[in-house]
């Protein structure tokens, strides 16, 4: 999968703006509006452009509160890990969830009403021995510095490295 340097500059414009016209993107990057056209639904073909989002504005929302949890399970086995994971995944104040090294084995971003809520549903994770967490370390956000904008693009003719 060779990127030239109009697939670059497609997908860094499509990071900046998903819902950009066919036309305007086409005009940034010097091709017709057909050529500009084929070269997204390739991309997206190719699974390099996954989907399109809206970035909500957490603020606009009411007040929330961000959590930062760090969760350590109990033990590896393949049925507690996909417990957890599935439970993680349906709980709609999950906002992101990683898999990570270290002391801790995930990572999860969370935003909930506020810190009742917070702990009211940790406690019931916790509660919860079929999940088996071990243990919960809470960071709570004090501001965001930078929030996510897209991934850093290699350099036209570098292959993307797939893991």
């Amino acid at each position: 999968m060779d990127l030239d340097r109009a697939d670059l500059k497609l997908l860094e414009l499509l990071q900046q703006d998903g819902r950009a016209s066919v036309q305007a993107l086409s005009e940034e990057i010097h091709l017709s509006a057909r050529a500009t056209l084929n070269r997204v639904r390739k991309l997206e073909s190719q699974g390099l452009i996954e989907g399109y989002r809206a970035l909500v504005n957490r603020a606009a929302l009411g007040e929330q509160i961000c959590v930062f949890a760090e969760i350590a399970l109990k033990d590896q086995r393949q049925a507690v890990v996909q417990r957890f994971e599935k439970r993680l995944a349906a709980a709609p104040e999950v906002a992101a969830c990683y898999i990570i090294s270290g002391r801790y084995d995930y990572l999860v971003r969370m935003a909930c009403p506020d810190l009742n809520h917070y702990h009211a549903l940790i406690s019931a994770w916790l509660d919860e021995p079929a999940l088996g967490i071990e243990k919960i370390v809470t960071n709570i956000e004090l501001a965001t510095v930078k929030e996510f904008a897209g991934f850093a693009l290699p350099l036209a003719g570098k292959r993307p490295t797939r893991r």
